[in-house]
């Protein structure tokens, strides 16, 4: 008994000392949000005072202390997240996580991503205001590397902290420009399809736009009121694994004071990015004599991407614009290292890497690069084609002034200053949404365009010699897309297909009307919007598109061949209005239904792998209502029965079956229980969230989550055939700016604003978003000194 005493009370002391370990390591670890702190460079004292959701409220007496002060603030709840985000660009998470991202960071090195920002910042003006700024914000950032705590990812990772620098702000917006792209995986996936079928089976996947559809409006106020109408998967499977926010789609739109009750311009955004932990902004509201702004950041990138003060509010969307195309080249047969030009063999650019590994020594490699970009063919598993393919993106090949361009916008007073930083952005492509306290309202297609002859695809790898010129004919800003104070008094853009001003309509990745179509089956009849009612817009989960596919299936459907189970769920169907709160059992019904109908339809030609890449562009999504309403298509025969010719109404009902068969399979027969609470998830990761027994630490989630893809509360997922939709993306804030009442405008985080798993702030967001809350976005002094939480900053002396 003695020894088990003793046993006891030592495993007792034990746990004791575990726990004081515990409690002690995380105040240590944890965020400091008051008291008081020296930092270097300081002119005088920055107060920061934090909101009750950990949102700091920056007061400084330069613009300068106030960007180092929220540089150090950033980095205590986001470093983990610069770290991540500054290393995909520049090809280094192999270091962090090792051999398994190899071919990731080849791929990124072979993009040219780090070389354009060397090349950036070699030529950077710094006695720009914009660079001093990016400078200082730095400068926060490395003092806390310095003298705050370290991050626990750092310890699980075993990497250690270093300086950031201007290259890591140009990598990490270099990344973001690529996240936009769709070209990686749609072109090659067309190219493969019209090789392995022919060019008629390219004709039904809706490569391009059709007229019927919900197209962006353009507007030019000295236009006399007239309106233009004429006119690879791999890759991101690897970033999907360690849970890295992708830039997928976006809505927002802007309303003019003559359809608000209280006569004043109000914009709403929803940015549609990747679900992670953190979520991709962090929010920071920023007060000196000489600037002014409530803005998201990006982690790692100084300015707001996002945001408002007292004079004007801007947002952004995806323009989704075709600005990457593949080439051909063709090797010298007596010489690998030569390719073909029109003025006879030219040597390959040859250049060498190196990438440092976790756990095993580091690796070299080289690739080569032609006229038109680097060759993608270095790295096998994303380039299967053994003739040389080349990548031309033009955000490596344009000066970027994506800095200058952010800034100029934050601290731009009226539209006029603001639109004059609009063409700084080159790439990637963004729809910039703005409004003012002067009732102007406007729209921007922000991007380099270049002039497309109307006889090339772009959506093709280019064979030698076709395609697109190296030496483009570049198209000025006043001809791209946009739209100012139209007559129609609201702008609106979620990534559908703009109309053009430059005499054609500009190849891209567009996304398909649906919500395009149900914003503006919103806005159109109602002028009497406010703020409460622009809240329950944003929250909308209903497709107006969906019902019309219903439609379309029903019209084929014999219903004296149907069960009692598939009869209740057509009938179901047949009442639907295309929502998707929790409860919906229709839209589990439908969303399994379109799911067979794209395998029938598909499939079978494509095989696994590249019906696999099919799903993961946009064309699956722009198929569904067409092939839904159309009775002839080389896809609807099943090339692998050889006793018949498949029609429509084979595929649909063959679908529709399937369906049923698989929902009875997961939930039972009785149709009532097949709710969309138990097929449609969401879960916040974390890198870190994929070891089982952290998962709970620091994943969010997951919980029941309403709406589905492409409705205005986008939550999108892909299809893998298991029938239980774990929702990858959507909206990564929800913001409504009212003019009317500035100072009570309203936001949303997806978990919260700290990315540090001890933060209060973590996850404190997350129920309030899983239910359509929103929280105030702080702008009156006097509330906002009111804080229980100040931390100050003085000048080290």
């Amino acid at each position: 008994m003695k020894i088990l005493k003793k046993i006891t009370l030592f495993l007792l002391g034990l746990l004791l000392v575990v726990l004081i370990i515990g409690v002690v390591g995380i105040q240590i670890l944890k965020p400091d949000y008051s008291g008081k702190k020296l930092l270097s460079s300081l002119e005088d004292e920055v107060e920061v005072y934090y909101d009750d959701y950990g949102i700091p409220h920056i007061y400084g007496k330069t613009d300068l202390d106030a960007f180092r002060a929220l540089g150090f603030v950033h980095a205590q709840d986001r470093l983990w997240q610069m770290e991540l985000l500054r290393r995909v660009g520049s090809g280094r998470l192999s270091e962090v996580f090792g051999k398994d991202l190899i071919e990731t960071d080849k791929f990124f090195l072979n993009l040219g991503i780090d070389e354009a920002s060397k090349k950036t910042v070699a030529a950077v003006d710094r006695n720009k205001k914009s660079i001093q700024l990016a400078e200082a914000y730095l400068d926060g950032i490395n003092q806390f590397i310095a003298e705050g705590p370290t991050p626990i990812e750092f310890y699980l990772t075993g990497i250690d902290k270093t300086e950031f620098s201007l290259e890591d702000v140009y990598n990490t917006m270099g990344y973001m420009a690529f996240s936009f792209a769709m070209a990686h995986k749609t072109d090659p996936l067309l190219t493969n399809i019209n090789n392995k079928l022919g060019p008629a089976y390219l004709t039904d996947l809706e490569i391009m736009s059709s007229a019927d559809l919900e197209w962006i409006k353009n507007y030019e106020p000295s236009s006399k009121d007239s309106v233009q109408n004429t006119i690879t998967a791999s890759v991101t499977k690897a970033l999907e694994k360690l849970d890295l926010p992708m830039f997928e789609g976006s809505n927002s739109w802007v309303i003019g004071p003559e359809k608000t009750k209280n006569a004043k311009v109000i914009l709403a955004n929803d940015p549609h990015i990747g679900f992670s932990q953190p979520s991709v902004w962090y929010e920071a509201h920023l007060e000196t004599p000489t600037y002014s702004k409530y803005g998201y950041h990006m982690a790692g990138i100084p300015f707001a991407l996002l945001g408002h003060n007292r004079d004007l509010a801007f947002g952004i969307t995806m323009f989704e614009n075709d600005d990457i195309d593949f080439y051909y080249e063709e090797n010298n047969p007596e010489n690998e290292n030569q390719y073909a030009t029109e003025n006879g063999w030219e040597d390959y650019e040859l250049i060498t890497k190196t990438i440092k590994v976790k756990d095993t020594v580091e690796l070299t490699y080289t690739y080569k690069k032609s006229i038109h970009g680097p060759l993608l063919n270095g790295v096998p598993a994303l380039v299967k084609y053994e003739r040389p393919i080349a990548m031309s993106w033009i955000y490596t090949q344009m000066e970027n002034k994506g800095l200058d361009a952010f800034y100029e916008m934050g601290t731009a007073s009226n539209v006029t200053e603001f639109k004059k930083a609009l063409p700084k952005l080159h790439a990637p492509g963004l729809n910039i949404m703005y409004g003012d306290a002067e009732n102007n309202i406007g729209w921007f297609a922000t991007a380099q365009l270049y002039t497309i002859a109307d006889s090339v695809q772009t959506k093709m790898v280019f064979d030698n010699d076709t395609g697109l010129a190296v030496q483009k004919t570049l198209l000025d800003f006043s001809e791209n897309p946009q739209a100012v104070n139209p007559p129609w008094n609201y702008v609106y853009s979620a990534n559908n297909q703009p109309d053009s001003i430059a005499g054609m309509l500009y190849p891209g990745y567009y996304l398909p009307e649906n919500r395009g179509k149900r914003i503006v089956d919103l806005l159109e009849p109602k002028d009497d919007w406010d703020i409460a009612s622009a809240s329950e817009m944003i929250l909308d989960v209903t497709s107006s598109v969906d019902p019309l596919v219903v439609k379309d299936f029903t019209k084929l459907m014999d219903v004296s061949s149907l069960n009692d189970i598939e009869l209740k769920a057509l009938d179901l169907l047949g009442q639907w209005q295309g929502d998707y709160p929790l409860e919906s059992v229709a839209g589990t019904i439908y969303t399994r239904w379109v799911y067979y109908f794209l395998k029938n339809i598909f499939h079978d030609e494509l095989g696994d792998e590249l019906f696999q890449q099919f799903l993961a562009t946009h064309l699956h999504k722009r198929v569904i209502a067409p092939m839904a309403a159309k009775p002839n298509s080389v896809w609807w025969d099943n090339v692998t029965t050889t006793d018949k010719v498949e029609t429509q109404k084979d595929i649909v009902v063959d679908a529709f079956k399937k369906a049923i068969v698989s929902l009875n399979s997961d939930f039972g027969s009785d149709s009532s229980k097949w709710t969309w609470n138990k097929v449609h998830t969401l879960e916040h990761p974390h890198p870190i969230g994929q070891v089982a027994a952290l998962r709970s630490f620091f994943n969010v989630g997951p919980f029941p989550i309403s709406g589905t893809r492409e409705v205005i509360n986008n939550m999108y997922f892909g299809y893998d055939g298991e029938g239980f939709y774990e929702t990858t993306s959507g909206p990564s804030t929800r913001r409504i700016i009212d003019f009317s009442d500035i100072e009570n405008s309203l936001s949303i985080l997806p978990t919260g604003q700290s990315g540090n798993p001890f933060s209060a702030y973590y996850r404190d967001q997350a129920e309030l978003y899983n239910q359509g809350m929103f929280r105030k976005m702080l702008m009156n002094e006097a509330e906002i000194k009111n804080s229980k939480e100040i931390l100050i900053f003085r000048p080290k002396e």
